[in-house]
């Protein structure tokens, strides 16, 4: 009886250009990701910033109040406390008595947010910080 000959494939040869693909399938969904946790990233320490400038501005107004500038000097340092964010910070100090020691004084900060993935805008808003200290 004559036995048959099994031709052997050659291991790999069919199936090389299936990573290629694989590969180039997935790449633009990990870039997408990977520039998305960038730009959130990048988000979240403007967030951290806009909160340490309302901080700095309420403790200046709490402590500076016979100043006699009714929170104009808060404001400076508030602003100043965000000079490493790009565009246009606001920032109010505002109480009710400016006069009397332990009046509430409160210190908004705003900032405009994007957040865009190649070029698309995901999410975009304002981020805001409200700190409120007692005048001394």
């Amino acid at each position: 009886m004559a036995q048959k000959k099994h031709q052997e494939r050659p291991s790999g040869g069919d199936e090389r250009g299936q990573t290629l693909v694989e590969f180039s399938a997935l790449l633009p969904v990990l870039c997408l990701l990977l520039f998305g946790i960038i730009q959130f990233g990048v988000t979240f320490h403007d967030y951290i910033t806009v909160t340490d400038a309302s901080r700095v501005g309420a403790r200046k107004a709490a402590v500076s109040r016979l100043g006699g500038d009714m929170g104009a000097s808060a404001e400076a340092a508030a602003l100043e406390a965000a000079n490493g964010l790009n565009g246009p910070v606001t920032a109010s100090c505002d109480s009710d008595d400016w006069d009397t020691p332990g009046s509430d004084v409160s210190c908004t900060v705003t900032y405009p947010y994007s957040i865009d993935v190649l070029g698309l805008v995901v999410a975009d808003g304002m981020l805001t910080s409200v700190t409120t200290e007692r005048l001394e």
